[in-house]
């Protein structure tokens, strides 16, 4: 028989999830403002686990509510953050308490704040690195040295990221610094994912399905004017504004 070990181990995780961040404690207002949200990302968030942070309530939402809202659109609840006093509400809803950076819960005393996190993402934890051949390059870029295909993401955790090749429509290149792209960019970039403002998206060929920095993000539903469209390009944030301009 199977030792106890053997059975059942208990490690630690760190997991890329999607961050919706409460400005109102009016439920009504949330949940007209989700179902606006989702009308315009389309499938984009669907199947994601999500962290409702609401550090900046005072108030409790209907927490119960919020959740079900959710998991209509086929988005999955797991915690949130938020002042202490509002934590006995959101354990009677069933959820966890959480510090989003850690992935661990908190006691009842304490949630520590985190900076600002991106839109998310399909639903695998991201890898850092799939390939012997991929290298961080003195701690601060991780190498992709071959094209991603479709389904396939890299997330660049707390560095920036260089792929070497094509991100073919589908997949996925995370980071939470800059994301440069040596090759066609036909999928989703994401850069500053924890809230880096100055973060820049750059390829030598650009015709994504979606751009984001910061938590700004933009679906690109019809093709991109000629002098942008497959050409190399440089994305910056501008205030709220995705700011696109050929390089």
């Amino acid at each position: 028989m199977a030792s106890r070990s053997d059975v059942l181990d208990f490690k630690s995780a760190t997991l890329y999830t999607v961050r919706a961040v409460l400005h109102t404690a009016d439920t009504a207002a949330l949940l007209q403002a989700l179902e606006q949200r989702m009308q315009q990302a389309g499938a984009f968030y669907e199947n994601e686990p999500v962290i409702l942070d609401a550090q900046a309530l005072g108030q409790a939402p209907d927490w119960a509510a919020l959740a079900a809202a959710l998991r209509r659109h086929h988005l999955h609840p797991i915690g949130v953050q938020a002042q202490a006093a509002l934590l006995p509400s959101i354990l009677q809803a069933g959820l966890a308490p959480l510090v989003a950076s850690t992935g661990r819960t908190t006691g009842p005393s304490t949630v520590e704040p985190q900076p600002p996190a991106s839109p998310p993402v399909p639903p695998e934890t991201p890898a850092q690195a799939d390939s012997g051949s991929d290298l961080p390059v003195s701690g601060h870029t991780l190498v992709i040295r071959h094209p991603l295909r479709s389904g396939q993401r890299i997330y660049a955790k707390g560095s920036d990221l260089i792929v070497m090749g094509l991100v073919s429509q589908g997949a996925e290149v995370i980071a939470d610094g800059h994301i440069h792209v040596y090759g066609p960019l036909r999928g989703k970039a994401i850069a500053g994912a924890q809230g880096r403002t100055d973060a820049m998206i750059m390829t030598t060929q650009l015709d994504p399905e979606l751009l984001a920095i910061a938590g700004v993000y933009r679906i690109i539903e019809t093709r991109l004017p000629d002098t942008l469209h497959n050409h190399p390009a440089q994305v910056h944030l501008d205030g709220d504004t995705l700011r696109i301009r050929e390089i």
